[in-house]
């Protein structure tokens, strides 16, 4: 099996490892594989073929992506299209590959992928991670009144139409799928869940990270990592620091950036909440440290979405064997799997009482912590590891193989 990876999110090796980055290297391990990876004008100066990881790795110079004002991303996912196409007939010319594997977001890559399968007469599948644009309708970015909101839409059931199998992160999302697209059927929808290598057991760090970043020793450390955007619901996080801004037992620790954060940011200042800390992301090793120190992993996801998103950070709190106090909508079953495989504890995120009641039990109780922890890791490593995806893709493509000879 040939593999041609299409995806705008696969790092430089200097910047450390993801989700999509580990399962590149599992397939790699077993079949030929290649990328073809969107990477921002700002990161480099010219389209061109490189070795990463081991690796064949063609960059595409695009627009910026991330982190700009909301039509320069419009614009930089609306001409990925042709740039994309552009550099796979010049740099893949002669290629053959049985299988375009592809991610979204961004919905916009469904005129590549359809080009790439008749290109090499091969089937696709896509990694479902998000679902837009009924996200962005669920935070009020947009309304259905908005022609923004159609275009999107169209290019979102194209998508679907053209992918050959797609893998949705939970029962809930494919459930999702089935009942707002009509036209999708239960045997072209199967699960396909966020894995990660794993790398590292807990294990005590005697360094001075802590000491580094000023954060204290004798609290319990209660910490999130990630974007602070609108998904976030940052203003449900500030009414927990206010809930807890004397409580002495427990230190709040934020890392990462995004649209909301300089209100957080704000926040704690105007607030003076002395036992919360938020910083720029760190280097990839030193939030590992923190993360082997931390006692509590916090997933937090606005209480408004009408859609099912399992957040992949869960993974790197699993790593560590961090228990999980998670705030969300009440519609996404990541709830359900956090409660049937017993790796931590869950709340609607606007509802500050039951917060507090499941995050003091945490705070209060260091063998549930640890029971919650354990079960986490131990859940990773049997699950969800990128072995069992390579796995559910050798079966998509063997089952699609021996329906297209039995027609």
């Amino acid at each position: 099996m040939k593999v041609l990876y299409i995806t705008p999110s696969f790092p430089f090796e200097k910047d450390g490892d993801n989700i999509y980055t580990d399962l590149a290297e599992e397939i790699a391990k077993k079949y030929n594989i290649k990328i073809v990876v969107a990477t921002e004008k700002r990161k480099i100066e010219k389209t061109q073929i490189t070795i990463e990881r081991e690796i064949e790795c063609l960059r595409v110079k695009t627009g910026n992506l991330y982190n700009v004002s909301i039509i320069e991303k419009a614009i930089s996912f609306i001409t990925l299209q042709s740039k994309l196409k552009k550099a796979i007939k010049e740099f893949l010319p002669n290629e053959q590959f049985d299988l375009i594997l592809f991610m979204a977001p961004p919905i916009t890559l469904g005129s590549v992928i359809k080009f790439a399968m008749k290109k090499y007469d091969a089937m696709s599948y896509l990694m479902q991670k998000d679902i837009f644009p009924q996200n962005a309708i669920d935070l009020k970015i947009m309304t259905k009144i908005n022609p923004a909101y159609w275009y999107f839409r169209f290019k979102e059931k194209r998508m679907y139409k053209t992918a050959t199998v797609i893998g949705c992160m939970s029962q809930g999302n494919i459930d999702y799928l089935l009942k707002h697209n009509k036209y999708l059927t239960k045997d072209k929808l199967e699960i396909f869940p966020n894995t990660m290598k794993c790398t590292q057991e807990k294990i005590i760090d005697n360094s001075n990270i802590k000491e580094k970043y000023k954060i204290p020793k004798n609290t319990v450390l209660a910490i999130y990592g990630g974007n602070f955007g609108r998904p976030q619901g940052v203003s449900f996080i500030e009414k927990i620091l206010d809930e807890y801004k004397d409580n002495e037992k427990v230190t709040f620790a934020f890392f990462g950036e995004g649209t909301e954060k300089k209100k957080l940011e704000n926040h704690i200042k105007e607030n003076n909440i002395e036992n919360a800390i938020i910083f720029d992301f760190i280097p990839r090793d030193e939030y590992s440290q923190i993360l082997q120190q931390a006692d509590i992993g916090f997933v937090f996801l606005d209480y408004r979405f009408t859609i099912p998103n399992i957040p992949s950070r869960t993974l790197s709190y699993f790593e560590n064997s961090i228990p999980i106090m998670a705030a969300t909508d009440k519609n996404t079953d990541y709830k359900d799997i956090i409660e049937k495989n017993e790796v931590g504890l869950w709340c609607e995120s606007n509802n500050i009482k039951e917060f507090k009641q499941q995050f003091d039990r945490l705070i209060e109780n260091k063998d549930l912590r640890t029971k919650l922890g354990n079960n986490g890791r131990k859940y990773l490593e049997t699950e969800l590891i990128p072995e069992k995806s390579v796995e559910i893709l050798e079966r998509a493509y063997k089952r699609i193989k021996e329906e297209e000879q039995n027609v």
